[in-house]
């Protein structure tokens, strides 16, 4: 069973939430693997995904033959309590032993279709664990046996609603968002009761009618259809109870002609009252959209000292291109700098902190040249800040691509523009000074053939004075966080694919990371 109380606490033999605690800086005070003895870690265990029905718990509404869908790949951060390691990809939930990676149970969701793209993981409360399906279920299981309790429909497939998040659990809420752009169609979060599955609040993620902000949108159907897709989960502060998410882009995608106007609350960072649903205050971190560049990334809660003096912060690795710091309590701009020196979609950085988009980097029918391309200078995978160095770090990409428009009616809809990719020339892991938004110190990624591009990582800094990731090449590494020299590596085969983690387990201390469909756990020689 879950105690809340971890919840409120650095992670240590427990990592009860997707961020391993609710800051989101994904920081661990554990440092019996140090800098000193790193390079006596070895492989514990090694758990590769079993995706068979054979065997599982089954629940779903779908057909018994499940559908032809790539291999899966751990995207989700375990959740580990008492011993035990809770796990997700599209369709399937596993619990492992925490010690030896031994299978415990498997849940396999029989699935109507939808997105596989990926899941981010699970959120558990008490003795439930809840997840989110491809074909937009909110299921609940008994931790103990993965036997399914409940399930509820939270959007509806046909719109092209797909659901990836990771629940997270705040008090008696289970706040879980929606993702999907390839229709015109309204984003919004949803607290659910861990009990009974029922909606308890919903937050649109635009405006209706009359609501502050609506003047953002030309019209009812822009504002209504708008997306905003809260799809990646946030952060929380107990203390001001305040829930932290960033939103998706407006739609249609990469064109505006439909919806002049900022297009709020879309590429924002929010502040909500988790009890109520109801919006404190919001900073728009890319008005009026044109490049697909959602402000979903993570929201890292930083206490630390601005202007000199303590200060309740938030940063953020924007996929626009630009690091921002803000005063959680209130929202107000401290700081906005570039993070990539490709970028090139900008004007200038206006008083509120926003960049201001160059009209001329739109998508047009015979192409225009744009950096960072629709993935961005950084994605979901999950940042890391260190409060021993003072570093927000951040794994970076420094892509062009070319964006033709193809959908020039009035009223486009969907996908508005084609992107041809036409190169990257770096991928960097960096480490940035939060309280100037300023680049310390950078790492090149490798970059593979034709211009793809390694490197989009997960990362976990610890009181050992060690910085996990990877190097863009197949290698989990340890890097030194104040400096970036690499101290350690082990080649998987390929990039890690989620966010790392650590935990202390019978006076042992592991390193787990997952990348493609294989878990692997490290731990010190004995």
């Amino acid at each position: 069973m879950l105690d809340p109380a971890l919840l409120m606490k650095p992670p240590v033999d427990a990592w009860p939430t997707y961020h391993g605690d609710y800051s989101g800086r994904r920081y661990s005070t554990l440092k019996q693997i140090n800098a000193g003895n790193v390079k006596n870690l070895t492989l514990a265990w090694v758990y590769r995904l079993n995706t068979s029905r054979s065997g599982a718990m089954l629940g779903g509404e779908g057909p018994e033959t499940p559908p032809a869908v790539g291999p899966p790949s751990i995207k989700s951060t375990p959740l580990l309590l008492n011993g035990m390691l809770y796990f997700s990809a599209p369709d399937h939930v596993w619990a492992v032993d925490a010690r030896t990676g031994r299978e415990i149970w498997h849940f396999a969701w029989k699935t109507r279709g939808g997105d596989h793209i990926g899941n981010r993981g699970v959120g558990i409360y008490g003795n439930w664990l809840y997840f989110l399906t491809p074909d937009n279920y909110f299921v609940s299981l008994d931790l103990a046996t993965g036997k399914e309790r409940w399930h509820h429909e939270i959007a509806n497939m046909k719109r092209e609603y797909f659901s990836t998040n990771a629940p997270i659990i705040i008090g008696r809420h289970v706040i879980i968002g929606v993702g999907g752009d390839a229709l015109d169609i309204p984003g919004y979060l949803e607290s659910r009761d861990p009990e009974n599955g029922d909606l308890v609040w919903r937050w649109n993620t635009t405006p209706r009618p009359g609501e502050p902000e609506a003047a953002t949108w030309p019209n009812e159907y822009a504002m209504s259809n708008g997306g905003g897709m809260p799809w990646l989960p946030g952060t929380y502060d107990p203390e001001l109870n305040l829930y932290y998410l960033g939103t998706g882009n407006p739609n249609p995608v990469l064109t505006g002609r439909s919806r002049e106007g900022d297009n709020l609350y879309t590429c924002s960072i929010v502040a909500l009252n988790p009890d109520t649903g109801k919006m404190a205050w919001y900073f728009q971190a890319t008005p009026h959209d044109t490049h697909d560049w959602d402000a979903a990334q993570t929201p890292v809660l930083i206490d630390g000292v601005y202007d000199g003096r303590p200060r309740k912060l938030l940063a953020q690795a924007n996929r626009n291109g630009h690091f921002i710091l803000l005063d959680r309590t209130n929202g107000q701009h401290l700081v906005t700098t570039r993070m990539i020196d490709s970028l090139n979609w900008t004007k200038a950085i206006n008083a509120k902190g926003q960049p201001v988009r160059n009209p001329e980097k739109d998508a047009n029918v015979p192409g225009t040249l744009v950096s960072p391309d629709t993935s961005g200078a950084t994605n979901w995978p999950p940042p890391s800040f260190s409060p021993d160095t003072g570093l927000f770090y951040v794994a970076t990409r420094q892509s062009f691509s070319v964006m033709y428009l193809t959908d020039t009616d009035e009223r486009p809809q969907g996908w508005a523009a084609a992107e041809r990719n036409v190169g990257n020339v770096g991928s960097a892991l960096k480490a940035i000074d939060y309280r100037t938004g300023k680049v310390r110190w950078s790492h090149p990624l490798a970059t593979g053939p034709a211009g793809s591009v390694g490197g989009a990582m997960g990362l976990l800094s610890t009181a050992g004075g060690l910085l996990f990731g990877n190097d863009g090449g197949g290698n989990f590494v340890a890097y030194e966080p104040a400096t970036g020299r690499p101290l350690w590596h082990a080649g998987l085969g390929a990039n890690t694919s989620n966010g790392p983690q650590t935990y202390l387990l019978d006076g042992r201390q592991y390193i787990v990371v997952g990348a493609g469909d294989t878990l692997f756990a490290f731990a010190l020689q004995q």
